[in-house]
């Protein structure tokens, strides 16, 4: 029996609790690897979020009505930064993410930007090793400008453990290549 048919759109405001859940769920993953607190941790804040949607910058992957992935984005100077980019387990493996982040790639390319970035987790395998695979380069910090380098404190100052992350970054994918479908 095939998997039921992935549509991507941008996120409405009713997408809201849904994106908090497919987070909540994605985040369940990291316990495997001893990251306990992450899946301990509340979802996005709602008004956060519907912010977000309102400002254009969630698209959310769904499979029979259901959202089942997201990614969120915000443009920096000539380049998109993914915020986040989740999935929930029960459909991990289908590329969700790769054609998610094919979908920023559509984003950057109509607003001029060159490049897609995000900052991941170094050694957690669906995290930096699958950006790896998706063409994504790990950023040495003499090579982070002041936008990354905000990220960074801002997180420090949540109480996150930058020593165990990379930021990443890759060329924006010419319309009509593979990304997702591979």
């Amino acid at each position: 029996m095939s998997m039921p048919e992935i549509h991507y759109r941008n996120a409405v405001p009713e997408d809201v609790a849904s994106i908090r859940v497919v987070e909540y769920e994605a985040a369940q993953r990291f316990v495997s690897v001893g990251l306990t607190g992450i899946a301990a941790a509340r979802p996005m804040d709602a008004p956060f979020v519907l912010k977000k949607v309102r400002a254009s910058e969630v698209i959310v992957a769904q499979c029979d009505g259901v959202c089942v992935g997201f990614v969120m984005f915000a443009m920096l100077n000539a380049r998109i930064y993914v915020e986040a980019l989740d999935v929930v387990p029960q459909h991990a493996g289908r590329r969700i993410g790769a054609a998610l982040l094919g979908q920023v790639d559509a984003r950057a390319r109509a607003a001029g930007a060159t490049h897609v970035e995000l900052s991941t987790f170094r050694h957690v395998p669906w995290n930096a090793p699958y950006y790896q695979r998706l063409g994504f380069s790990i950023l040495e910090d003499g090579e982070l400008d002041a936008a990354l380098l905000r990220i960074r404190k801002l997180r420090v100052a949540r109480g996150v453990d930058e020593t165990k992350r990379v930021f990443m970054r890759r060329a924006v994918k010419p319309a009509g290549s593979n990304t997702g479908h591979e």
